[in-house]
């Protein structure tokens, strides 16, 4: 399994245009949110009763589990926003029947934001080389919070030298491939 740094300095060297940041700090969440209602509508009763376990509920648990095993600190920042946006997902589902167009149309329009983003950055999304990378999105802007708040200055210390060393790599490949072609 990789570091917290490795999967932060890798996400992060594909985000280092500001205007990327913030068109990510709406359009993931947008898109958890989304992907969480649309999860939440695969539902798994349990014992006959009214309680029933989704697909949500099961992904986050296991995404926190990761991000546990990553980070502490950042996984329990996760935790206090991924719960309220699981809970609304929940409420969604259970009171309107259509709650799977809203997400489509949430879904896209937080994908629109991501892209915009990427235009600013002139870079490709970080899950086009890894798809463990959309994982870390929310890892990563969890990270991001943190740095703005002052806090885990060590990782922010340690993640952004390599994350500039990757983006440095990254660019030059760049070059290489349009002199070539």
């Amino acid at each position: 399994m990789k570091s917290d740094v490795e999967q932060l300095s890798t996400y992060k060297s594909v985000h280092l245009n500001k205007n990327n940041l913030k068109t990510h700090f709406v359009g993931i969440p947008l898109i958890i949110w989304a992907v969480l209602v649309l999860m939440s509508l695969l539902r798994f009763p349990l014992d006959g009763g009214d309680f029933q376990i989704t697909l949500a509920m099961v992904f986050v648990l296991g995404v926190l589990v990761y991000y546990f095993l990553l980070n502490t600190r950042l996984a329990i920042g996760t935790v206090l926003f991924i719960l309220p946006v699981l809970a609304s997902a929940e409420i969604l589902v259970r009171n309107l029947e259509n709650s799977a167009l809203i997400a489509l149309g949430v879904f896209t329009i937080g994908w629109i934001f991501q892209f915009i983003g990427h235009g600013y950055e002139k870079a490709k999304p970080a899950f086009v080389d890894d798809i463990n990378q959309l994982l870390i999105g929310p890892f990563f802007l969890m990270a991001e919070l943190f740095f703005i708040l002052g806090k885990e200055k060590a990782l922010e210390d340690e993640i952004t030298p390599i994350a500039l060393e990757k983006r440095k790599l990254f660019e030059t490949k760049k070059r290489e491939s349009l002199q070539a072609n």
